[in-house]
């Protein structure tokens, strides 16, 4: 299923990031930092009601500027409400209704035909609850008075968002048996090209199958009798010159075909090498527990030697420290070299993926990994680790029963993890650790 995606907007300085910030803390999960990702915190995710969706927070919109950079913030947030299912509208309570705040509600008459949910914020005090009045004027209805500061009036703005999602989230078309494949990177690193030339043919198809991705195209194949579908975030609608013009933004074009995929095909521009925006979409995929492949396109327009490729690859490795479990796979979808290798390289990633594990053969690998190198103490207090159990596939997620799950600390899960790659590998796939205090009586 596909979730539903909130997009916040407004002019600058009215406290979007504050509440954007309040809204995914709603979310009771734990992110982990991982070393080598680099992020901005534009995108998050929140559960509201039994609903989780994406969230994005915009830049400031202005208008009448001559700037480039106020050009594309305000092309970035253009980007965002195309792809968000509801709009919120942040306005301030506190400078009152503005020439700037009706140039935006007129963006989004113009613009946009997402519902739209009006957020006064800075509302912190009750007293300051006639402020909201105003804003009545602008014609999105029944202002929603909220404090991103002191997170007063945040649950009547879910209460609100949620109410206005698609009634029933859309169900996927195809099997369980069918991998589906997203192609993401940023523009201009071929990923249409890259599309082609899996599919031998070009993307005019009349088998196509309009996919939940908004203005995307799903395209279903099958090869050596096995079952493919290729979400190709390149097939999305331009508009003007917004798409070339927003790199950062491209973000979001991926993190709907993320959320749907089974493997992830993270393009690279060989010409380029590697840039933090590429760590952005690749930290994604890797954040959504997704199997990955980092797939160096336009490789014919390098000059080689016999070492260009490890060196190439050991960048990658340096920049992707998050990720490096990845296999690389070296292309050009102009020449068609080297293509044979991405299916077989899909197909092995995607069933690390859907790995299940014996529990008799977890435990044997868990005992002997701390027989091996025993938990460090902390003031004197030791990680003992009962037993564990796989209770997840898609990625491969694993309960460890422990006494105190504060005691396992990030280095030493790490150096588990590793362990299990030992001994099981998982090309391809990230794996969750998820530390479980066990009762006595608990037979789990």
């Amino acid at each position: 299923m596909a979730e539903a995606t909130v997009a916040i907007v407004g002019r600058p300085n009215v406290g979007k990031s504050t509440v954007f910030n309040r809204i995914i803390g709603q979310r009771l999960a734990i992110v982990e930092d991982r070393p080598g990702v680099t992020r901005d915190r534009l995108y998050g995710k929140a559960t509201w009601k039994g609903r989780t969706f994406s969230v994005i927070d915009t830049g400031g919109i202005q208008f009448g500027e001559d700037d480039e950079l106020l050009k594309s913030v305000r092309a970035q947030a253009e980007l965002a409400m195309d792809e968000a299912d509801v709009v919120v509208f942040m306005v301030d309570a506190k400078a009152g209704l503005t020439h700037a705040d009706r140039e935006v509600a007129e963006l989004l008459y113009r613009k946009s035909d997402r519902p739209v949910v009006l957020a006064v914020n800075k509302v912190d005090h009750p007293k300051h609850r006639d402020l909201v009045y105003e804003f009545y004027a602008l014609g999105f209805g029944e202002p929603i008075a909220v404090s991103g500061e002191h997170g007063h009036g945040i649950g009547e703005l879910l209460d609100a968002v949620v109410a206005k999602f698609p009634d029933e989230e859309p169900v996927e078309p195809y099997g369980d048996d069918v991998v589906r494949i997203a192609v993401i990177g940023r523009p201009n690193v071929g990923k249409s090209s890259l599309v082609n030339a899996l599919l031998g043919r070009q993307r005019v198809i009349v088998s196509d199958v309009a996919g939940t991705t908004r203005d995307a195209v799903d395209t279903p194949f099958e090869r050596d009798g096995k079952r493919y579908v290729l979400i190709d975030t390149a097939g999305i609608r331009k508009r003007g010159k917004i798409y070339e013009t927003t790199e950062k933004y491209s973000v979001l074009r991926a993190l709907r075909a993320i959320e749907r995929c089974d493997v992830a095909l993270v393009v690279l521009d060989a010409k380029d090498g590697v840039t933090e925006q590429d760590k952005h979409i690749a930290g994604y995929a890797e954040e959504a527990g997704r199997a990955s492949v980092i797939v160096v396109n336009k490789w014919d327009a390098i000059e080689k030697d016999d070492k260009t490729m490890q060196r190439f690859t050991e960048r990658i490795r340096d920049a992707f420290k998050f990720m490096p479990y990845a296999p690389v796979v070296f292309v050009s979808a102009a020449t068609g070299q080297r293509i044979n290798l991405l299916l077989p390289a899909v197909d092995r990633v995607a069933e690390e993926h859907a790995r299940r594990i014996p529990t008799s053969v977890l435990n044997d690998v868990i005992s002997d990994a701390v027989a091996t190198t025993p938990p460090p103490s902390d003031r004197g207090r030791r990680l003992k680790i009962k037993y564990a159990a796989q209770v997840a596939v898609k990625p491969p997620t694993f309960v460890l029963f422990v006494n105190d799950p504060e005691l396992l600390h990030f280095s030493y899960e790490r150096f588990l993890e590793n362990r299990l790659r030992a001994a099981f590998r998982f090309e391809g796939t990230p794996i969750r650790l998820i530390a479980r205090a066990k009762d006595d009586d608990d037979r789990e």
